[in-house]
């Protein structure tokens, strides 16, 4: 797994280009959340795990994306099955996205240290555009007025291999390419297809430091890839203190708190290193994260730790 995870790493690395606009919400908090990206994550953390996820991006710029999500998922039948829910919220402007998914996975054992989860997911996104907000200068614009909004069905799938300590997955949450805005005959936007590679392991640097390194590619077709590389240091498995670098972007401080065996909290601030540094203050992300173990369901199963 270990050998895997460094072949992608530096694979991913070798073959990115200038990445260009994102299509999907961009989060730096991911790994605390790994479903909002692959649907085979559902039930792998055993217990009932819910997190939310605020994402205020680019600040002081007007009209840039805030993204708030919203994750539940649990495993079932001794941890064989996951079961789980996304909901989203991305305002961009004028434009707003709604989406919700139910998720569905199913592990398999290899042997007694690795899995491998296989998951889908199927839901929708409401998008919404009020060009009434607009402050225009041409008011009789036909193209700029009024509301359209747009109901868009997608699918998904995942798989994800899991180890005690590696982990390495890979998806692709949104199967279709449906059209997201269509203004006039002549002008439309689609939103194009993702493919998530993922990895990340843990190694122990002493009785109370642990070093966990991960990556994230993101490939959209007609568009160059894009990658995150991730470092943070665990000490006495309590708080953890981390560093990303997103391709042609930025750079991230991570923050993260494990406040009580439940009860888990983490803080990303984005230093925006393009040229939008000149009129943004960064980015700033919060996330929370519960987790319960219900007798019923979870007895006599062992839960993965947070690290």
């Amino acid at each position: 797994m270990k050998r895997a995870l460094t072949i992608f790493l530096f694979l991913g690395v070798a073959l990115i280009q200038p990445a260009r606009a994102q299509q999907r919400p961009i989060q730096s908090l991911y790994m605390f959340d790994p479903l909002l990206i692959n649907p085979a994550y559902a039930g792998t953390q055993v217990q009932l795990s819910a997190t939310a996820i605020y994402r205020n991006q680019w600040v002081n710029l007007e009209g840039a994306p805030k993204t708030f999500t919203a994750t539940v998922h649990s495993g079932f039948l001794k941890s064989k099955m996951g079961l789980g829910v996304i909901l989203g919220s991305d305002q961009i402007g004028v434009h707003s996205d709604i989406s919700a998914y139910g998720v569905y996975s199913y592990k398999i054992q290899l042997n007694r240290s690795m899995s491998l989860s296989m998951g889908i997911q199927g839901g929708f996104n409401y998008l919404e555009s009020d060009f009434n907000k607009l402050n225009l200068k041409n008011l009789g614009d036909p193209n700029l007025s009024g509301t359209t909004s747009k109901f868009n069905p997608n699918v998904g799938a995942g798989f994800f291999l899991r180890s005690k300590r590696t982990y390495v997955g890979f998806s692709v949450p949104y199967l279709i390419n449906n059209k997201v805005v269509d203004i006039n005959a002549n002008t439309e936007a689609t939103q194009r297809r993702y493919y998530y590679i993922m990895g990340g392991t843990s190694k122990d640097l002493g009785p109370n430091i642990t070093f966990i390194p991960s990556a994230l590619l993101r490939i959209q077709e007609s568009a160059p890839m894009s990658f995150d590389i991730n470092g943070t240091f665990v000490f006495y498995k309590t708080v953890g203190l981390g560093v990303s670098y997103r391709l042609n972007e930025g750079i991230v401080g991570l923050f993260e708190l494990q406040i009580t065996d439940s009860f888990h909290v983490g803080y990303a601030y984005d230093f925006t290193t393009s040229d939008l540094n000149r009129v943004s203050l960064g980015s700033h992300e919060i996330m929370i994260n519960y987790r319960l173990k219900i007798p019923k369901i979870h007895k006599g199963l062992e839960c993965p730790a947070y690290w």
